[in-house]
């Protein structure tokens, strides 16, 4: 009998109780080896803790070192800052793995299939941040820096590589603009080469300016494997590859460190549908496979993620979003019977 693993679930706001509990049920349906922490976190924190980021939920995630969410809203307003951000800064989320790959044929593109690599501590994302006082303005200069350390360039772009070794990727472009940034992308660009050059001969590389990869992105995708990038390059870039394959409704997300990986939908709450019993859970579904890799159980993952496919790609039980007119539940259960 497989080992359990115990994972922290974070139900989240808006439609995130429903495509979660409809993620848990295809889970048990398929004999996941997981028990569940049920754990709040957002608004939903919010409203009953005042702290969209309780202390149980944080001990939660240390204890198990596993977390699936769905999404959460923060709140505005000051004091409250990005609970996504604090996530990845709490357990030192380094890398984040974001897939996409075309499942719904007929649109623009029928063959991507690549995995962005996002540097997910560093670079703008630090917080840095200040203004100058210039007369009596005191907001008239605003200031942003952009850190990237060696230290934190080599472990996601060695993990971006060690990637690829397991999972049978054959190219990794490391992205950049070493050729404005010369310090900060500079540094990001020779640490790159020097990872590729110790993998030559088992995994392909090259480097591109990143203004050149998205162009290249929305006309010849399938010409791309595996992206490594900056921590703002690939937040941009990987809701872009999102939209090759339709949306963010479609991708999962994966914050990966040394000891701790939180697996999510990377969509908003949908507060508009939230309640209707229409939303569509295929991105925290693939999220759950993604969280089945990690802890290598692939053979599942891939047996839930086929599952998933055929019934989109049947288009005859799928939700309103692409196409359909089924509701959460009935998209599934659709999946459910689908499993072999």
């Amino acid at each position: 009998m497989s080992t359990r693993h115990e994972v922290t679930l974070i139900p989240g706001d808006g439609i995130g109780p429903s495509i979660t509990d409809a993620t848990v049920r295809l889970l048990e349906a398929a004999g996941a080896p997981l028990t569940w922490d049920r754990q709040i976190a957002g608004m939903t924190a919010v409203k009953e803790l005042g702290d969209p980021l309780p202390e149980a939920t944080l001990d939660s995630i240390k204890r198990t070192r596993l977390a699936l969410k769905g999404p959460l809203e923060t709140p505005v307003g000051k004091g409250f800052r990005s609970i996504n951000v604090a996530l990845r800064k709490e357990f030192d989320l380094f890398a984040n793995l974001r897939p996409a790959k075309t499942v719904l044929t007929g649109g623009r593109f029928d063959n991507v299939d690549l995995v962005i690599v996002r540097e997910n501590t560093e670079g703008l994302y630090v917080g840095i941040e200040n203004y100058v006082k210039v007369g009596a303005d005191p907001h008239a200069v605003a200031q942003s820096v952009a850190v990237v350390s060696r230290t934190g360039a080599e472990r996601v772009i060695r993990y971006a590589f060690e990637y690829a070794v397991k999972h049978g990727r054959k190219r990794v472009t490391v992205v950049h603009k070493a050729n404005i940034l010369k310090y900060s992308q500079g540094l990001f660009l020779e640490t790159g080469r020097a990872v590729a050059a110790e993998y030559a001969g088992r995994v392909e590389s090259d480097d591109k300016i990143v203004d050149a990869c998205a162009m290249e992105l929305v006309m010849r995708p399938e010409r791309f494997d595996m992206i490594v990038t900056t921590n703002l390059f690939g937040d941009i870039l990987s809701d872009l590859t999102s939209g090759l394959v339709g949306g963010l409704g479609l991708t999962p997300g994966a914050n990966i460190g040394y000891e701790t990986g939180i697996f999510e939908a990377v969509h908003g709450t949908a507060p508009d549908i939230a309640g209707k019993g229409v939303a569509n859970p295929t991105a925290v579904m693939l999220a759950a496979c993604q969280l089945l890799v990690h802890i290598e159980h692939d053979a599942l993952a891939t047996r839930i993620r086929t599952a998933i496919e055929a019934t989109l790609r049947e288009r005859k039980t799928v939700t309103r979003d692409i196409g359909g007119t089924a509701g959460t539940d009935e998209y599934t259960d659709a999946v459910i019977a689908r499993l072999k």
